[in-house]
């Protein structure tokens, strides 16, 4: 279930499912649907109070909806921790990676600002970019591009398969995660596990996933400054316990670990 036009369809998903009597579980994935519970309160109470079970992936929205009274409960997002193998990298060096859809909602347009300040004391900075483009927030994104001269510092790869940009990320140290709306995203969760040093934005569900200055690093939505000085002081102190404690965090998201919740409830 999630926050736009999906919710609909969850919504007349459920009600088919109680005209059927049959039991259903909205599987809770939108960062926006905190702000759907306050516009929509008939419909998210038509959905989420005749479900047999609400599951969030993330503290963060099982906080959100326990607030308005919607029983949750939490089962993770998974991965098979076994398929990522953790780099250890000895010395952090000012090589981006950006692993999301270019949505406007993503922000995709910060990480241009943030390379380009990046610049200001490491000249050698350049950025990797995966992901789809969702709304032609890409245009965007090669507009600043072209306007700070940043041609020869950037790298647009398009959709990859996850064995791909696996394989890609092992030229790269930092992830970077620019979104102004989020809630527990997998690509991060991944990078964790691939053993990066995380710096996003504190919005959402991201403080719910990354504890600030130990396994990771956030900063306010849309400042690009502060990410910049962040990721300096990540390549200053070649701070490696970041991806290390990332990869213990990651951990605890694999299936064989989360799967005993699902079967408990689908019993």
């Amino acid at each position: 279930t999630y926050s736009t036009s999906n919710f609909y369809y969850a919504l007349i998903t459920s009600q088919l499912c109680r005209l059927f009597r049959l039991k259903y579980l909205p599987i809770l994935h939108g960062g926006n649907l905190p702000n759907r519970l306050e516009k929509n309160p008939i419909f998210s109470s038509l959905i989420f109070n005749n479900s047999f079970q609400n599951i969030a992936p993330s503290g963060y929205l099982k906080y959100e909806f326990d607030i308005k009274g919607y029983t949750t409960l939490l089962i993770p997002n998974v991965i098979p921790i076994a398929n990522y193998t953790f780099k250890e990298r000895k010395k952090i060096t000012p090589k981006l990676l950006y692993v999301r859809a270019f949505a406007s909602i993503y922000n995709p347009t910060m990480a241009i600002e943030v390379l380009k300040e990046l610049k200001k004391i490491y000249p050698e900075a350049i950025l990797c970019m995966i992901g789809p483009d969702k709304d032609g927030t890409l245009k965007d994104v090669k507009h600043l591009i072209n306007t700070y001269d940043l041609q020869d510092s950037v790298e647009i790869t398009g959709v990859l398969s996850k064995s791909e940009w696996h394989k890609k990320s092992e030229e790269f140290d930092v992830f970077i995660n620019t979104t102004n709306v989020d809630n527990t995203p997998v690509s991060v969760i991944e990078a964790m596990a691939l053993g990066f040093p995380i710096v996003s934005t504190n919005v959402g569900g991201m403080p719910f996933l990354v504890e600030n200055n130990k396994d990771g690093v956030l900063v306010e939505k849309n400042n690009a400054v502060e990410m910049a000085i962040r990721i300096i002081e990540i390549l200053e102190k070649n701070n490696i316990s970041l991806a290390k404690n990332a990869r213990i965090k990651a951990e605890s998201f694999d299936c064989n670990i989360v799967k005993n919740k699902w079967v408990e409830i689908l019993k």
